[in-house]
């Protein structure tokens, strides 16, 4: 029996102006809602002149929303940014990470984000390798980057400091190669 692929849940579009109140409300809960990544940091103000002129990405970072594909309502968002391993470009690669809004959690767009993100990038630019690192006691994590393709690698030990403490980091990566 031949399985009918499923329609996409999701997809990742550009941030724009119009989003600038959404997104600012978005880093405001996230910064405070005493989870993975809530860092203690006060929120910063999204700079409308830049995003006026350009959307959240260059060839340094970047931010897309996480968009459900239904009813166009905004999930959460995806965002990278370029990392070195060694002194020459071909050494770069992208560390992705994401921020589910709370009722958006456990349905599949994590993962399906993540796998979107990753194609998108393997798209857009020449770099190898696409990362992401999840706390130790985020299972949930571990599993959506699982089924998006990436590959546990390993733990960075006390690579995190977050809530008064050093947190454990698993590393996920997926290379261009890998199958989606």
């Amino acid at each position: 029996m031949t399985e009918t692929p499923r329609a996409p849940s999701v997809r990742l579009r550009d941030v724009t102006l119009a989003d600038a109140d959404l997104l600012e409300a978005m880093a405001r809960r996230e910064q405070t809602d005493g989870g993975f990544n809530d860092f203690g940091l006060a929120p910063h103000s999204i700079d409308r002149d830049v995003l006026a002129r350009r959307p959240l990405r260059d060839d340094q970072n970047g931010t897309l929303l996480i968009e459900r594909t239904d009813d166009a309502t905004v999930v959460g968002t995806i965002s990278w940014r370029r990392v070195r391993y060694g002194p020459n470009r071909e050494s770069d690669a992208w560390m992705i990470g994401i921020d589910l809004e709370p009722g958006a959690r456990g349905r599949g767009y994590g993962t399906e984000a993540q796998r979107l993100a990753a194609d998108y990038l393997f798209e857009t630019t020449s770099l190898h390798r696409v990362e992401a690192s999840t706390d130790v006691d985020n299972l949930a994590e571990q599993r959506s980057l699982e089924k998006a393709g990436y590959t546990r690698e390993g733990v960075n030990r006390g690579a995190q400091f977050r809530a008064g403490a050093y947190h454990d980091l698993v590393m996920y990566a997926r290379l261009r190669e890998d199958p989606a």
